[in-house]
């Protein structure tokens, strides 16, 4: 009975960790997505205005 309670929390640890990497992931991806914006507006020409 521990042996399944004891696998039981390390798959509830597993997901955690999983989730876990997961939000890092999505919050790394978020921060490359706009250090890539900046880096189109600066090279497009700064202003909206201008490319228009």
């Amino acid at each position: 009975m521990a042996r399944i309670r004891a696998l039981e929390g390390w798959r509830a640890e597993k997901a955690g960790e999983e989730r876990r990497v997961l939000t890092i992931s999505a919050g790394a991806g978020g921060v490359v997505g706009g250090v890539v914006a900046v880096i189109v507006r600066v090279l497009g020409g700064g202003e909206p205005r201008e490319t228009g």
